[in-house]
């Protein structure tokens, strides 16, 4: 790889469609942060440019809208990516239960997925999905516990998987619950499932690989650290088993990641005060230093259990938390927002400027909320809209559509809802 530059765009599109010609939906037109760029020609096949149907902004032509979808006028080998991130997963006694009732007359003993159905959809639109798996997995369903040291049934991860997940990242507070036996467990059934995984490590010569995923032709590192582990300590002779934030640890990955290939990097950071929408000063300040290294393109953060604003720093975008995307967590226990969550999509889209690559990244989400009837993830916009909700339920879902709007944009950045359409 030549080089790579930064730009970022927030669109505030009320709701999108995907071509079929597309694999993302977002406008772009800012210039790079080291400087101008002018842009003489772009190409007007459907390919460069981004259709956007539905209700507009308030600084958008009411009309249908099309706009000039990349940077620069692009080249035959330019590349383009949807990548969908997502909260905490996190299984309580209660969600476990449900998985088991959801299983009744199958072979297995948990089904997740029915929780996952109705954002499948989005998952499986992006081109890459990552989920946040927050606790241990059980590869035989034995030794299962909740709150406060888990072990969740290992069928999670055949939940994920068949709900459009590609990988997940694991270093989190609770990554050390079960020891290094559950560290190794839980590798083994995300292995089997046919998971990606980074954070986590069975041995020194794994901490050492690099997490690659392909994203429609552009190579995604994928790292992930936790600012502690609930005061457990990993064994003296096994430093690597799992992350613990490290500015210049965290370098020395981004800079491995580049030397085996990667077009673009993603850390991922569980950080942060619980139940508390604000980032705090130890995200703030290391947020500023990661942002400070040329390597490292998105930040994408975890653990608040609520949602998190998202911002630019020093030009690189920070998702500062993404909530719980599954939980039985609730305002009675522990906050209005704790089961708010989204689906966080990020385009990712290369230009040759002056014949370097420069990946621009542009943003939209998906709010969601845990219907913890059955524990399902309901994608809010689409509940809004049903004629056949009742009042209270719809003013249920309208308020948490709304706190997480205030959330994103705490910062001030105008980041639009994201509606994708189911076919590609």
């Amino acid at each position: 790889m030549v080089g790579t530059g930064r730009n970022v765009v927030f669109t505030a599109f009320g709701s999108f469609v995907v071509l079929a010609v597309l694999s993302v939906v977002f406008v772009r037109a800012v210039p790079d942060p080291g400087g101008p760029t002018t842009v003489d020609a772009v190409a007007e096949s459907n390919e460069t440019r981004v259709r956007l149907v539905g209700i507009p902004s308030a600084n958008s032509d009411p009309s249908e809208v099309f706009r000039p979808r990349n940077l620069a006028a692009p080249s035959n080998d330019t590349r383009s990516a949807l990548l969908a991130f997502t909260g905490d997963t996190l299984a309580h006694g209660a969600v476990v239960r449900q998985a088991a009732a959801n299983a009744s007359g199958s072979d297995a003993d948990y089904d997740f997925a029915p929780m996952f159905a109705h954002i499948a959809p989005y998952l499986s639109t992006a081109d890459l999905a990552i989920c946040h798996l927050e606790t241990p997995l059980s590869p035989d369903n034995t030794d299962l516990s909740g709150f406060p040291t888990f072990n969740v049934p290992g069928n999670m991860a055949d939940g994920l998987r068949s709900s459009g997940y590609d990988g997940c990242t694991t270093a989190s507070n609770h990554s050390l619950d079960r020891r290094t036996e559950g560290v190794i467990a839980t590798l083994e059934v995300l292995d089997d499932a046919g998971l990606g995984h980074s954070g986590m490590a069975r041995d020194q010569a794994e901490y050492d690989d690099i997490t690659l995923y392909d994203a429609n032709g552009i190579t995604v590192a994928s790292l992930s650290y936790s600012y502690w582990f609930n005061g457990f300590r990993e064994p003296e002779e096994t430093p690597w088993l799992v992350n613990e934030i490290d500015v210049e640890e965290i370098a020395a990955e981004a800079v491995r990641a580049r030397e085996e290939g990667a077009d673009f990097v993603v850390l991922s950071l569980h950080w942060g005060d619980e139940y508390r929408h604000e980032p705090n000063q130890y995200q703030l300040d290391h947020a500023e230093a990661l942002a400070a290294d040329a390597d490292i393109d998105l930040i994408i953060g975890h653990h608040a259990h609520v949602v998190q604003p998202v911002d630019v720093v020093d030009g690189v975008p920070v998702v500062y938390g993404l909530g719980n995307i599954l939980s039985n967590q609730s305002a009675a226990c522990c906050a209005a927002g704790a089961p708010d969550g989204v689906v966080m999509l990020v385009e990712v889209t290369e230009s040759i400027v002056n014949g370097r690559s420069v990946f621009d990244t542009s943003f939209g989400y998906v709010p969601t909320r845990v219907d913890r009837t059955d524990f399902t993830i309901v994608p809010v916009i689409d509940i809004v809209a049903d004629a056949e909700l009742t009042a209270s339920t719809r003013e249920v879902y309208v308020a948490s559509r709304q706190r997480t709007a205030d959330a994103i944009t705490l910062f001030g950045n105008d980041i639009g809802i994201v509606e994708v359409s189911h076919t590609r």
